[in-house]
């Protein structure tokens, strides 16, 4: 059976024989009373790596997100976001589901960037009629602003202008690392002003579950609390904190190929007939493009290609997007390469 070439998200990423032969050895225990040592070993990498003084083990980034804003945000509050944002559009509304948080999203530029003047402006006054402005969300790198990493400059000066009115910065850093690879720095310098981040373990870390929350010792302690009461309290843990353990110490230095690996890919279809794509936007490991062509749509194109034993994604009949990942090489790029040739040139 040939290969199944998937190219839909890095979420499909499997785990390594490194990760799979430490989930066999880990040592387990009950992470509801903290007993699991190798989550506790995963928190504390996690913290070191970041910066910040703690960190949680959580099911998924959207829990994450979740928990951080509902640490951060009283009920009936704020929290500023882009219009593209990853909660404002694919977490279920949870925050207001399950906080009584009120969103205020504001345009994301192509680049992800919310203009800081927009941001300042929402900023709400001290007034009865409007609810308190508790937190900012930015995302880094932003999925649907075509995985573009966000400059540190940028994160530093929203950070300024949070801190300045008290009001803290939550970033939804699913593909953080990604990030980091881009920019060529390291996660604490990234971090060094923010209040609180969640990274994905399940993504680029080719670990099959989880993320991590991380922020001070009393928001995580708060935030461990919060887990429980929405159902995430799990036993024993380290079965896929082991996992991400070996994620955190190998896979980050390995993203640089994914980047390449997409780069590639975007330089080789981007003059075929019908696809529009700005080679300045693939930054990381995303993929984006408009397809008009002739004689084919988008959804018969992703068709055609799965056909083929390729898989990708089309949003609203006209837009796609391809991610490369762990499980992609260079040689399944090559292929990708050779049937969008012969189905478009």
């Amino acid at each position: 059976m040939n290969k199944i070439i998937d190219l839909r998200s890095d979420t499909v990423t499997l785990p390594t024989r490194d990760m799979l032969q430490a989930i066999s050895e880990a040592n387990l225990g009950d992470d509801v009373y903290v007993e699991d040592s190798s989550t506790l070993e995963l928190e504390a990498l996690a913290a070191e790596i970041t910066g910040m003084e703690s960190a949680l083990l959580v099911s998924s980034g959207t829990m994450g997100n979740l928990v951080s804003s509902l640490v951060h945000c009283p009920r009936g509050t704020e929290v500023i976001m882009g219009h593209k944002s990853h909660t404002f559009i694919y977490e279920s509304g949870g925050i207001s589901t399950y906080g009584g948080i009120h969103s205020h999203q504001l345009k994301n530029n192509n680049d992800g960037t919310i203009n800081i003047n927009d941001i300042k402006d929402a900023i709400r006054i001290d007034d009865v009629h409007f609810p308190k402005t508790s937190l900012i969300c930015i995302e880094n790198t932003h999925n649907k602003c075509y995985g573009f990493p966000l400059e540190l400059s940028y994160i530093n000066l929203v950070c300024d202008t949070a801190h300045e009115n008290n009001i803290k910065v939550h970033m939804d850093g699913a593909r953080m690392f990604n990030a980091c690879v881009a920019l060529e720095l390291d996660a604490k310098t990234v971090l060094e002003n923010i209040d609180s981040v969640t990274f994905c373990l399940s993504k680029g870390l080719s670990s099959p579950i989880g993320s991590v929350l991380c922020g001070t010792r009393d928001f995580i302690k708060e935030a461990r609390r919060i887990r429980k009461s929405l159902g995430g309290g799990m036993r024993q843990t380290g079965v896929f904190a082991s996992a991400g353990i070996v994620g955190l110490k190998s896979m980050r230095s390995r993203l640089k190929e994914d980047h390449k690996n997409a780069k590639l890919l975007a330089q080789s279809i981007h003059n075929l007939d019908g696809i529009e794509l700005n080679l300045d936007y693939i930054q990381t490991n995303i993929i984006f493009f408009n397809f008009n062509h002739p004689h084919i749509s988008s959804t018969e194109l992703v068709a055609e290609m799965k056909s083929n034993g390729i898989l990708f994604s089309d949003y609203n009949g006209k837009h796609c997007r391809l991610v490369t990942h762990n499980d992609i090489s260079r040689k399944d790029i090559e292929n990708v390469i050779d049937v969008f040739n012969k189905l478009l040139s």
